[in-house]
């Protein structure tokens, strides 16, 4: 799927995707940003303070985990003079954090919840110190390409990437709405994603020192403008981070073998929902509490039933939003 790019192929595009994203940034201008110092959210900022000096920059990390996000934004907030915050969370905030996130996206997907939590807790912390809108990073990976889908052909990658524009959404929405924070996403401005939609599948993934990228296109207008090191990070998913990625463990300690076992057969029984984890047990409680069992909670039967939790959903996905079930 890479081919060997001449510098005449792109060279011409830089300046004119700088000006894009600059652009899409002042159109969503929001007074903070969830800060990850990945790609994503490094080029934002790097556009955004020059139209708002004061933006203040929120990072959450895990004090049970080990963030890979830290040393890249401590990197950027030194490069960018940010006004910055690490926001450190615990075991019980995180408890509390993940029964609203499940509340609030109907959803026991533990993937999702495990990273839809510190952006929750992310979200909350803004509104308490005031801040009515911050930016998000979303959007970038679903219109240039996940690693996961690297070993498509090109064919096949623009078949995918398609398919997942149908379907796309972003808990950062939901969450900043119930938490009464207006979520910024420049990459989702129209005049972007019309943009990104039509740039070549070889500017989008190829080989850039050996190794292959997504966003190579955006990576390559930013190399030099901010340090190499972050415009050449590789994709770290929310989870890893923040230092969530630990959270399996943790579940893994608290909840008993014994006591696994019997509700895994108890929710089977009673409500034809096959339980994975420990983890998603605690999530799936939470959501039972809430919203009962899935089969009635999600009952559009105009849509596909996922096979290990019996609600429907989008015929267009391949994946199950309620329980993460993949593929179905």
């Amino acid at each position: 799927m890479t081919t060997k790019l001449e510098h005449s192929e792109y060279v011409n595009l830089l300046p004119e995707v700088r000006a894009l994203v600059s652009k899409v940034v002042q159109r969503n201008m929001a007074e903070g940003i969830m800060f990850s110092a990945g790609t994503d959210t490094s080029i934002i900022a790097y556009e955004a303070i020059k139209f708002n000096p004061d933006l203040k920059a929120l990072t959450v990390e895990f004090e049970h985990g080990t963030p890979k996000d830290k040393k890249y934004v401590n990197k950027m907030v030194e490069f960018l003079k940010l006004n910055h915050e690490f926001l450190v969370f615990g075991h019980d905030e995180m408890v509390a954090a993940a029964e609203k996130v499940v509340e609030i996206l109907k959803t026991f997907d533990h993937m999702e919840v495990r990273n839809s939590v510190p952006v929750y807790i992310g979200l909350t912390a803004a509104k308490e110190k005031g801040i009515k809108s911050v930016f998000t990073g979303d959007a970038l990976d679903e219109l240039f390409g996940y690693p996961w889908q690297f070993h498509l052909s090109e064919t096949e990658l623009v078949q995918a990437l398609s398919n997942m524009w149908n379907v796309m959404r972003f808990s950062s929405k939901p969450l900043g709405d119930a938490v009464g924070v207006k979520v910024k996403i420049p990459y989702l401005d129209p005049l972007f994603m019309d943009y990104a939609k039509k740039v070549p599948v070889k500017l989008k993934v190829n080989i850039e020192n050996g190794v292959k990228y997504g966003k190579w296109l955006l990576r390559k207008a930013y190399e030099g403008v901010i340090p190499n090191e972050v415009v050449w990070r590789s994709k770290a998913p929310c989870e890893q981070g923040t230092g969530t990625e630990v959270l399996p463990t943790y579940f893994d300690e608290k909840v008993t073998t014994e006591e696994f076992e019997e509700k895994k057969k108890l929710y089977i029984n009673k409500d034809d929902v096959n339980i994975s984890t420990k983890e998603q047990l605690v999530y799936y409680e939470f959501f039972r509490k809430k919203f009962g069992k899935p089969s009635e909670a999600y009952n559009d039967k105009s849509g596909k039933q996922c096979p290990n939790c019996k609600g429907y959903v989008d015929t267009r996905t391949k994946f199950c939003r309620i329980c993460g079930t993949y593929p179905i």
